[in-house]
């Protein structure tokens, strides 16, 4: 490969550390992945994931997962292990240990303190409403703080006792002194402290005060000697203020570059709104296969693979942009494919009695596991005088017989992995449903030693009726019916898909399956791919349908 095209390759990302690199300005790569622990992680988080451990691996860095945790009221130690774990699922480790930006609030604090010894912050005790209004827009100059020209001795005195717990929370802030006339709104004497008396899961009680996130976020890359901080777009607007805090306070120059965040269609990528899913149950948990998050994707059947390839695929760009969510699902079927065992499932079951097949006989047929993996092996699959097939596989009628090439009267199939039938009856019950078919083998047709001649165009699935093994089946699908979820204007639970979830309770699978772990996968010959769940028991089989064999949901449309 040439020069070029290597470069080409490259996204500008890459091509920024491999230049800087080259240059000398930077000697090594140290990345760093900073989640708030306020929600479980989202599809939305997989890109910055990939994105940051993946440069880390790709020039032997290293890349410190830190929690963001300067928000008490609404952080846990369900977030931070659950982070932890879709981060080991996905296959990635963490330079030593996990840090916290909370680790870090007496450094933080001595930054505040030196800023207000510089004459450069101040305590401001108006109302939050008189702060954003003396802001007024970006077209017009802002109004400055009556507090802002307090004396460096009154802003230390003030704020020491912010932070002993003397005032109430709302009545003080430390901001800092900048331009009340930049057009960048971000610049116009931002808060870098709010008074927040909340128990904090890694500090317990003992700060009354917390950073927002411009000021930790940038000062906590630069304590760890970050040399790409890599944020999304929406952070384009903050650079100018994370650049200023490094220059005053004269830390390590960690360099901040935004990239397009990740908007799949048909998906939220907003931990608020997730939450609020969560708590008004309009599903069931965190991790219902449902929700865009990881431990969704991943108990729907997702693998870290097709997570990981579907990043890649989109592809790290400068602008924002909605990502068909179709690619994800290309993702994951073509991951599957290679790995899933085949395996029959009835979901809607029709008897079929073969009539001249033997009373109490039963045949074993040779069935491949995975016709894409010659290691995957073969099972054997009982055949006896009663099957089910699905009820779609007949039609009394067939609109078009010569495009027919299921069931019918008169009509043969093969069973697959068995014998040619034909139908040469069925019964229907009171109300005109069909309920059983009549069928005849032909002896001569038993699949691998077929001696008869014959051709059928169709090939069904089957189980028998003796050996079935019964399971819930969940079929899963899009959350929402909005393509564009970042485009509502009204309440985004109005955009509910109804038929995001059907439950088939008593689906008729083969045999093999009875011993079916969670955790497993397969596809459900010419029905997708299912996960067992981990709602399934020894008694009660469970399975999630991960995704259809083909996209169908432009037929929906």
């Amino acid at each position: 490969m040439s020069e070029n095209e290597t470069k080409e390759s490259l996204n500008f990302i890459e091509q920024m550390i491999e230049d800087d690199l080259k240059s000398g300005k930077n000697s090594f790569v140290q990345t760093r992945f900073p989640p708030e622990p306020n929600g479980y992680l989202h599809i939305g988080h997989a890109k910055s994931l990939v994105l940051n451990f993946g440069l880390a691996e790709k020039y032997n860095g290293k890349c410190n997962l830190r929690f963001d945790d300067t928000n008490p009221e609404k952080e846990s130690e369900e977030y931070v292990n659950a982070i932890k774990e879709d981060i080991k699922w996905l296959g990635y480790e963490w330079n030593e240990e996990a840090r916290f930006t909370s680790n870090y609030f007496e450094t933080l604090y001595g930054y505040a303190v030196k800023l207000i010894k510089k004459g450069k912050a101040y305590v401001d005790d108006q109302s939050a409403e008189e702060i954003s209004a003396g802001k007024t827009n970006p077209t017009i100059p802002g109004i400055p703080s009556p507090y802002r020209e307090r004396s460096i001795e009154e802003n230390l005195d003030l704020f020491e006792r912010m932070k002993n717990g003397e005032f109430d929370e709302g009545t003080s802030v430390l901001r800092v002194k900048i331009d009340m006339d930049s057009p960048n709104m971000h610049m116009r004497d931002p808060i870098i402290y709010r008074i927040k008396k909340a128990h904090h899961h890694n500090t317990g009680d003992t700060w009354s005060i917390y950073p927002n996130y411009d000021f930790a976020h940038g000062q906590s890359d630069s304590i760890e000697e970050v040399t790409y901080s890599l944020c999304t777009l929406e952070f384009r607007d903050h650079k100018a203020l994370y650049d200023w805090f490094i220059r005053e306070l004269e830390i390590f120059p960690s360099e901040q570059t935004e990239f397009a965040r990740l908007n799949p269609s048909y998906t939220l990528v907003s931990k608020r709104k997730l939450l609020q899913l969560v708590e008004n149950n309009h599903v069931t948990g965190w991790d219902d296969p449902r929700m865009p998050t990881i431990s969704g994707y991943r108990r729907r059947g997702y693998t870290p693979d097709s997570i990981k390839n579907f990043v890649h695929k989109v592809g790290i760009a400068r602008r924002d942009g909605i990502t068909d969510i179709a690619l994800l699902e290309y993702s994951i079927r073509e991951d599957l494919n290679k790995k899933a065992n085949r395996v029959f499932g009835v979901q809607d079951p029709l008897k079929v009695v073969i009539t001249n097949w033997p009373e109490g006989k039963t045949e074993m047929m040779q069935a491949v596991n995975n016709p894409g993996d010659e290691t995957a092996g073969t099972r054997e699959i009982p055949l006896t005088r009663e099957i089910y097939i699905e009820q779609s596989d007949f039609l009394e009628n067939p609109p078009s017989p010569k495009k027919w090439y299921r069931l019918g009267p008169d009509r043969e199939v093969r069973l697959k992995y068995g014998y040619i039938i034909k139908c040469t009856g069925y019964t229907k019950d009171e109300t005109g449903n069909i309920t059983e078919l009549q069928c005849e083998y032909d002896p001569e047709t038993r699949s691998g030693q077929d001696t008869s001649g014959k051709k059928v165009k169709g090939t069904l699935g089957w189980v028998s009726a003796e050996h079935a093994v019964s399971a819930e089946i969940r079929m899963y699908d899009r959350l929402f019916l909005t393509e564009n979820m970042t485009a509502i204007d009204d309440e985004f639970t109005n955009h509910l898909n109804p038929g995001s979830l059907t439950v088939i309770p008593n689906a008729l699978l083969e045999p093999s399956l009875k011993s079916a772990k969670p955790g497993d996968q397969f596809q459900f010959e010419r029905q997708g791919y299912f996960i067992v769940d981990k709602d399934s028991t020894d008694d009660h089989l469970v399975f999630n349908r991960t995704v259809t064999l083909r996209d169908n949901w432009a037929k929906k449309k």
